[in-house]
């Protein structure tokens, strides 16, 4: 086991990784609750969730114990032409959650997926209704996955570069934080014409372009703006849902609920791949027809996996529990107490927090970029300690498990008051 970094880095491929100059992967070998457990056994405090998906904690007893029982009975059938209990089971659960307007579970198997499928839906019912629109509004800076439709309605970025002349166009709003809204709105009130199909936002949090948040009432007129046209609304929601702002769904905070939404990372409880996309009774009636070419084909082999989805049901048993939900109240207070701690400090500015996500700018006198020079100082610092944060440039986050403890987030406050502290002594220094 031990020399499993080598292993890998003689046959893996890594992803966000410029395999030339980054370091060996740390090989873990265990996780329980919000602890993992290296090859060498280091633990550290998984204060990412593993990339947002992880909502009750590693290796689940429970989910564990759901998914081997499900794994003696049915791993997987085709979903084209034949259901089982699991995906139908699902699928009413989540609408009764979901915003009241949502009538139709679409399956998939990501995050970025459920955003293609949710754009295809959008073009296709223009299209089925003989009343084709072509455009589509995204925010700057949004990320909606790494797919080429996901990739065409995010921001234009280091990550889409090489792939420009291949992406359909979309046209972009600032994305109306404090300071911007009324500029936004007036912009809105021109773009948003009868040629716009779809307006795709990730509701109250933008994940990768920063941890940028924003107030759910702009949202709300935005949508309004929209509706005057008929433009459907697509809540990106993989990141923001289960929990993650403070209600089960971001959506839950607005007066206008979206036509679409796409759902993924918590949905399993970041225990197996799933994607879902949710639609509106008229949009699902689009598609009905006696003419096939009406149909929307898209389909994936593991759709609706019935492990996938016993997983998703499991998770769902814990996060309604009283248990999460108060364990959700718990970690936003908890963040509350070290917002008012950081807005002390000189080197930290715009500090934000929506439920269980907390995130602020290390000031360095640097622009805000994925590509900071801080990540790494920041990254290394932090995970000597047993901390595993994945900073965005010099934006560092927060985004626990539920079950992360108030010493285990105490911990994590105090190590990163620690890095703040040895980047303001080598700010003077120099």
């Amino acid at each position: 086991m031990t020399n499993l970094s080598v292993r890998d880095q003689a046959v893996i491929w890594h992803p966000f990784t410029q395999m030339q100059t980054a370091p060996s992967p740390i090989p873990i070998v265990r996780g329980e609750g919000s602890v993992l457990f290296d090859a060498n056994g280091r633990d550290y405090l998984d204060m990412v969730s593993s990339w947002w998906v992880n909502l009750h904690g590693h290796a689940h007893p429970y989910i564990a114990r759901r998914i081997s029982e499900q794994l003696n009975t049915l791993e997987h059938v085709i979903f084209a032409g034949f259901t089982h209990q699991p995906a139908v089971e699902l699928a009413e659960r989540l609408l009764t959650i979901l915003p009241p307007n949502q009538a139709k579970i679409f399956y998939s198997d990501n995050g970025s997926t459920a955003v293609e499928v949710a754009l295809k839906m959008a073009f296709q019912y223009w299209h089925n209704l003989g009343k084709p629109r072509l455009k589509v509004v995204a925010f700057d800076s949004a990320y909606h996955g790494d797919t080429f439709g996901a990739m065409a309605v995010s921001g234009r970025s280091a990550f889409t570069a090489p792939f420009t002349p291949f992406l359909f166009d979309v046209t972009y709003l600032p994305v109306p934080v404090a300071g911007q809204e009324e500029a936004v709105l007036k912009q809105a009130a021109e773009l948003f014409t009868d040629e716009v199909a779809a307006f795709i936002a990730e509701p109250l949090v933008q994940g990768a372009g920063g941890m940028v948040m924003y107030e759910p009432a702009l949202l709300d007129q935005l949508i309004q703006l929209a509706r005057r046209n008929d433009t459907l609304i697509i809540a990106d929601e993989v990141m923001t849902g289960f929990g993650r702002t403070g209600r089960l769904f971001a959506s839950h905070y607005l007066a206008n609920k979206p036509d679409l939404m796409c759902l993924s990372k918590g949905l399993t409880g970041g225990t197996m791949a799933l994607g879902v996309t949710a639609c509106t009774q008229p949009i699902y009636d689009a598609f009905l027809s006696n003419d096939n070419f009406r149909t929307l084909f898209h389909g994936h082999s593991f759709t609706a996996n019935p492990l996938a989805c016993t997983a998703a049901l499991a998770s769902m048993d814990l996060l309604l529990a009283e248990e999460a939900q108060a364990s959700i109240q718990r970690i936003a207070e908890q963040h509350q107490g070290f917002a008012n701690r950081l807005a002390t400090r000189k080197n930290v500015i715009n500090i934000r927090q929506h439920g269980t996500i907390i995130a602020f700018d290390i000031y360095v006198g640097e622009q805000t970029s994925y590509f900071n020079t801080i990540r790494d100082t920041a990254y290394n610092f932090l995970l000597d300690r047993g901390v595993l944060m994945r900073p965005l440039g010099n934006v560092l986050y927060m985004m626990p498990p539920y079950c992360t403890t108030n010493e285990q987030l105490q911990y994590t406050y105090v190590q990163v008051e620690d890095l703040l502290d040895t980047l303001a002594k080598r700010t003077e220094q120099e």
